[in-house]
């Protein structure tokens, strides 16, 4: 081989290399590529340097895994993970620092922004723990990516940003409830960035820019997201961002109103969502013609006008349609058996009526479909065996009157089947074997259907990966399958209450398990709590409720730390609750039901002393409910509740209760009872308890309802109880109470069955009125015939 065919051979072996690399790579470079410079290099290292390194954080990093930043000092930055150089100059052109674990304050004097090169940066699903975006991002006027997703930033947006005139992509969606962009800010962010094609500030509070103001936008984007931004007001149109959009999303914006689809609206539109708007949605010819590329639309919770259904059968592109929540009525169309590439539909929570047309057959793709929450009648379909991609069936809350398919079998990936029905369904019979086969089901709902009757067989213990199971208010019989204990690790929730169940409880819970919501009340189970229950260390309900268990308190449970309810209501218990061993004991319990039981001794002070998440008053409105979950299954339970026994199908997180009526308990009411000042209802009533009421019971602040009644209290009833404003219903009956019945707010409003059986008591709402000193005249009386009484006898 000659030497110029070699030389010839090596050119060409070097062009290759050179030309396979990319123009921005953080790979190694070849000896003639220049080395990234060492004030670059110092200055991320010092920027890393900045922040803590924590695999969680206060705000929750929303990825998993996340990164690990390893860059080792002395080494070309260029080959360090997530830097992007220039080959020929070497300036850090790139730097991709998304979900990287970092947390701590983002300051505007950082050297990150001594990185004036910068093309392209990604900061996403960090925590800069509620920093301000410095105007400092302004000075990098090379940037045509801008990534803040996810960051927990805070404060205003800059106008600084409208400076970056070279932007092609800008995120700063889902930060901090705080982070706004101001309309001045907005307007100039709209005139100055025409090159933008990705504008998301999801989250962002945008709440005094108005709708108008949009019109502004660069006609060139692709993709808007301004959802939950607070916008309010009517949507242009003349909407002009509209004209080349591929991806919209307006979705939880409530005040904002204006009609879809505008006219100028772009052909090129494959995603939309204007769920939770006002927007008016029009279904009519003329506008659906423009949607025919549309894959993805949600309209839940939108506002229909005079719309035409059976139109969106037009639209086939279409792998995802949500219309749940939207006061829709008739049948499901036809024509939407047209949508054959279909992956995802929702019709939830509608008014739809009939039985369930077979419009189903052909939409072999679906893998969610929800027909909950409306007014289906008749059989389950077969047509619906055919679906064989489907992962969530959902139709809860229907009127069905069928037996469960043995042809579900068929659907081999279903993860998710909900037939429960909250007092409309009336399926029947037993659970078909078939069901058992589902191997991959991670949550088998069947509760409230009634009809549904057998044994639950331990074959049942052959899903694995079960995570819920309620097959609650049902007439299932016979023995739980002990395997239930620890049959599957990943198992959340365990609802096998209101049967006709009998035997012991499962006696053998593995260590290692997930179970959060255990509930067995209401069938006839005998025998002990088991101690292995200490084994869920996630456990956050248990309720073992109207059953007939024999045993003393279970003390052990105070050592499960996330424990928030606790209901043994209408049992055998007996003995006294002797106090805490652990520290903290209970600190996260909200609601505890030891109602008609033989329990005895003084109340648990020591208890009420741990009783740390009752001290403070938690305004948290949500519903607890099992966290990691694809589903929206919340917790419920049925409590006394202000005289009426109640199921709560949801309960709030705020909702706490004390209740130890019907047992045995004696002695006083303790002072520590005043500390649970987000008590919203205590029932102390039908006990032995005497002396008087505690006025610290008027800190209570929150209390809605107090029962003591059929106790032997005595004394008088303190003033301080006035201070209740929230108080709806008190009860003091049948006690041994005196002196006046105190006055103002809501005692004004209470009648004579809340003092009843108190003889000495006087005062409104009462006849008897009271002596210049405070007395019942006619109790003084009776005390005055009974001293007499007495001198007659010793004379």
């Amino acid at each position: 081989m000659g030497p110029s065919l070699l030389l010839a051979q090596f050119l060409c072996l070097l062009f290759f290399h050179s030309h396979s690399q990319p123009a921005h790579s953080s790979s190694n470079f070849s000896s003639s590529v220049q080395l990234c410079p060492g004030d670059q290099s110092l200055a991320l290292l010092q920027f890393k340097n900045s922040f803590s390194m924590m695999p969680s954080s206060p705000y929750g990093f929303s990825c998993y895994p996340p990164k690990k930043v390893l860059w080792k000092e002395g080494t070309d930055c260029c080959s360090w993970d997530g830097v992007t150089c220039n080959m020929k100059t070497g300036h850090v052109i790139g730097l991709d620092l998304g979900c990287s674990m970092l947390y701590g304050t983002l300051h505007s004097n950082s050297t990150l922004f001594s990185l004036h090169h910068l093309q392209k940066l990604d900061l996403s699903r960090n925590d800069f723990n509620r920093s301000v975006i410095s105007s400092s991002f302004g000075q990098f006027l090379h940037l045509t990516h801008l990534n803040l997703y996810s960051s927990n930033f805070a404060g205003q947006v800059p106008p600084e940003i409208s400076h970056l005139s070279r932007l092609v992509s800008l995120d700063l969606s889902s930060n901090s409830e705080e982070l706004m962009l101001e309309p001045i800010s907005f307007n100039k962010l709209a005139q100055n960035l025409t090159q933008l094609r990705e504008l998301h500030l999801g989250g962002v509070n945008m709440s005094l820019v108005v709708p108008s103001s949009l019109m502004n936008l660069s006609s060139s984007l692709s993709s808007l997201q301004l959802w939950r931004c607070g916008l309010k007001g009517e949507l242009p149109d003349n909407f002009s961002p509209l004209s080349n959009l591929q991806s919209l999303d307006l979705s939880g914006n409530g005040g904002l109103t204006g009609s879809f689809p505008p006219y100028n609206l772009s052909n090129a539109l494959s995603y939309f969502d204007l769920s939770d708007t006002r927007i008016s949605i029009h279904l009519e010819p003329d506008s659906i013609s423009h949607l025919k590329h549309v894959e993805k639309m949600h309209l839940e919770r939108c506002n229909f006008v005079g719309s035409n259904l059976g139109l969106l059968g037009n639209l086939t592109q279409l792998t995802e349609l949500g219309l749940a929540d939207s006061q829709l009525v008739g049948q499901i169309p036809f024509s939407f058996g047209k949508l054959k590439q279909l992956e995802y539909l929702d019709l939830g929570n509608n008014n739809f009526i009939g039985p369930i047309p077979d419009v189903f057959v052909n939409q072999t793709q679906l893998a969610w479909l929800d027909l909950s929450g409306n007014s289906f009648q008749g059989h389950l379909p077969f047509s619906l065996a055919n679906l064989k991609q489907l992962s969530f069936l959902l139709l809860s809350a229907n009127n069905f009157t069928s037996k469960i398919l043995n042809e579900f079998s068929n659907l081999t990936q279903l993860a998710c089947l909900d037939l429960s029905n909250n007092n409309h369904n009336r399926l029947y019979g037993q659970i078909p074997p078939s069901v058992f086969k589902l191997e991959h089901l991670r949550l088998l709902m069947l509760s409230s259907n009634d009809k549904l009757t057998g044994n639950i067989s331990s074959v049942i213990c052959e899903l694995k990966f079960l995570e819920i199971l309620d097959l609650s208010n049902n007439s299932f019989s016979g023995f739980i399958p002990q395997c239930l204990g620890n049959f599957s690790d990943g198992l959340s929730v365990l609802h096998l209450g209101a049967n006709n169940l009998h035997g012991n409880i499962p006696s053998i819970y593995s260590e290692g398990n997930d179970l959060s919501y255990l509930n067995f009340n209401g069938n006839q189970l005998k025998g002990v709590i088991p101690p292995s229950i200490i084994n869920c260390v996630n456990l956050e309900f248990l309720d073992l409720g109207n059953n007939m268990i024999d045993d003393t308190f279970p003390s052990f449970l105070e050592t499960l730390p996330q424990l928030e309810v606790v209901v043994l209501r209408s049992n055998k218990l007996h003995g006294s609750l002797k106090g805490p061993t652990v520290k903290d004991s209970f600190s996260k319990l909200q609601i505890l039901d030891l109602s008609n039981n033989s329990l005895s001794g003084p109340l648990p002070t020591e208890y009420f002393n741990n009783f740390k998440a009752m001290m403070s008053v938690d305004e948290n409105m949500d519903y607890m409910r099992p966290e990691d979950l694809p589903t929206s299954y919340v917790y419920s339970v049925t409590l006394a509740w202000k005289g009426s026994e109640i199921e709560f199908s949801k309960i709030q997180i705020a909702l706490a209760t004390l209740d130890f009526s019907c047992n045995k308990f004696t002695g006083k009411i303790p002072e520590s009872l005043g500390k649970l000042k987000s008590l919203i209802q205590l029932n102390l009533s039908h006990n032995s308890l005497i002396d008087y009421i505690q006025p610290s019971l008027g800190n209570l602040t929150n209390l809605e309802s107090l029962d003591l009644s059929s106790n032997l209290l005595a004394g008088r009833i303190p003033p301080q109880l006035v201070d209740l404003i929230f108080l709806q219903v008190l009860n003091l009956s049948y006690n041994q109470l005196e002196g006046p019945i105190p006055q103002g707010k809501q005692f004004n409003t209470f009648e004579n069955g809340s003092y009843e059986g108190n003889l000495g008591l006087c005062g409104f709402p009462l006849q008897v009125k009271c002596n210049k000193g405070g007395g019942n005249n006619q109790t003084s009386r009776k005390k005055i015939q009974c001293l007499k009484r007495d001198l007659d006898g010793k004379q």
